[in-house]
């Protein structure tokens, strides 16, 4: 085993030249999902020293962002008076957990202090899963079963029914405004996926309402753009700087249906579920993209290289963030260097794209569990330094005032850093989380240098190494959407 550690090290630091340009601003995501049964019945206790090492662990690989999923199938990881608690967390939809907590907030809680977002994940129509035998009385499916279509042995939200769109955005509504969500994450589930022989049962409200289409497939893009629409608007309102993201299925269309379609031959969005993600990006109904890109350099019917090239190509509007596979990238060679899997080549072709501004890990515990040295090449290699989030400007531009009174102190358990925030008024003025730089002995302050910063929190204190040359200590102030104020500075 530390033979095969040091080989795949050995593999990764020979790209290091490549890598010489360290990425100050990266959105680093992991997808930490519960529709797998990892916290069925697990109990309160279990899963949270579970997540408490997942996240400790993710926290070591350089995440900074997690993709928390509270809705599975028209349910609750968090107490709410709109939909049930889940049976993900329960194991019997609508029983609340005992001893009672709040796994949201806890979340919300454990990323915050880590310096991580934290992005409630739900699937917007899934409202039952083929395994899920039994609904608690108060699901939606239960209480409005004629807003709901059956599928392949689920139940889905008919996408065509307005009342639907308006429930979604309530329960999404109710997320924001009663948590401290950095967040609002939806996945590739819009109509259901095809299965062979089973058409979707949605042509009497096709040619009830039409709303003007003559093709059913454009009329159905067209409710699913509705919703991503009146969702967007919806969060804004409630509060303007949670940033909405989806992560579409990898393909938008395969070029033998579309010009600007890519050179593949898989499942599309636009053809098969009837999601028009262009169309959301370039219309700035979202606020990030995640395509999940789970195939490897040189699949066949759905090559890594070609879409990510393709989604740099036309998804450039919003930040575009790479939904990676772990599994899949260190259980294949990579074929230009068979060696080596295919994590390095990846990692090159991320930073060649101009408008790929991150990476989502499927799934938070692959890495974990360092599966193929993954987590370990994260920490030593490609996320060794602390990131600040991409930029969203048409959010907000305006970065906060400094810190003030920024001094070392020893209350006896060694030196740590000590300010205070700035002044600032409303969400786009506030001081949100610092950035905290070392800058060794007569080294002139560069905060563009990226390898300088040592950590970003969300406190207004950072512990010191206890011994050391004189450094000069640097920190800076984040808003909400991550623009950063000017310096403040001082030497220990």
């Amino acid at each position: 085993m530390k033979r095969l550690v040091f080989v795949l090290m050995t593999i990764a630091l020979c790209h290091l030249p490549m890598m010489a340009q360290v990425q100050k601003r990266e959105f680093r995501g992991a997808w930490i999902q519960a529709v797998n049964g990892q916290w069925t019945g697990m109990g309160r206790d279990q899963m949270q020293r579970t997540l408490i090492y997942q996240l400790n662990e993710l926290q070591k690989d350089g995440v900074n962002a997690i993709f928390f999923q509270v809705r599975p199938e028209c349910d609750a990881l968090y107490p709410s008076n709109l939909e049930p608690w889940s049976r993900f967390l329960t194991a019997q939809q609508g029983v609340a957990p005992q001893p009672y907590w709040d796994p949201l907030k806890w979340m919300i809680e454990q990323c915050h202090k880590r310096g991580m977002e934290l992005h409630a994940w739900i699937n917007p129509y899934r409202a039952k899963t083929k395994n899920t035998n039994e609904l608690a009385n108060n699901h939606i499916a239960i209480r409005h079963p004629e807003r709901v279509f059956v599928y392949d042995g689920m139940f889905i939200l008919n996408p065509a029914i307005q009342e639907n769109r308006n429930f979604i955005c309530q329960v999404c509504a109710d997320i924001v405004s009663r948590y401290d969500v950095d967040g609002l994450h939806y996945d590739d589930y819009f109509y259901p996926y095809p299965v062979a022989g089973q058409p979707i049962p949605d042509q009497q409200y096709f040619q009830a309402n039409s709303l003007g289409f003559s093709n059913i497939s454009d009329w159905r893009r067209n409710n699913v753009s509705l919703f991503v629409k009146q969702l967007y608007e919806t969060v804004k309102r409630v509060k303007p700087w949670v940033k909405v993201g989806v992560s579409p299925f990898g393909i938008y269309r395969n070029k033998r249906n579309s010009q600007i379609g890519s050179n593949t031959n898989g499942l599309q969005n636009y053809d098969d579920l009837y999601a028009d993600v262009l169309l959301w990006v370039n219309n700035g109904w979202v606020d990030y993209c995640v395509p999940q890109i789970y195939w490897e350099i040189g699949n066949k019917a759905a090559d890594y290289e070609t879409l990510i090239k393709w989604w740099n190509q036309y998804c450039g509007n919003r930040p575009l963030f790479i939904g990676e596979d772990v599994e899949r990238t260190v259980k294949n060679a990579d074929p230009r260097n068979p060696a080596s899997h295919q994590m390095p080549a990846k990692f090159r072709l991320h930073q060649q794209m101009s408008n790929v501004k991150g990476t989502v890990l499927w799934y938070a515990k692959a890495a974990v569990d360092n599966v193929g040295n993954y987590g370990t090449l994260l920490r030593q290699v490609y996320w060794k330094h602390p990131a600040l989030q991409p930029e969203m400007p048409w959010l907000d531009n305006k970065a906060p005032k400094k810190v003030k009174k920024l001094k070392v102190v020893d209350f006896g358990k060694g030196p740590m850093l000590m300010w205070t925030a700035p002044k600032g008024k409303g969400w786009k003025d506030e001081a949100y989380r610092y950035v905290v730089y070392r800058f060794p002995r007569g080294e002139r302050v560069n905060i563009k240098d990226a390898s300088k910063i040592v950590g970003i929190t969300n406190a207004n204190s950072f512990e010191l190494p206890s011994r050391g040359d004189m450094s000069t200590w640097v920190v800076t102030a984040l808003d909400r959407m991550s623009n950063e104020s000017k310096t403040k500075k001082v030497r220990h």
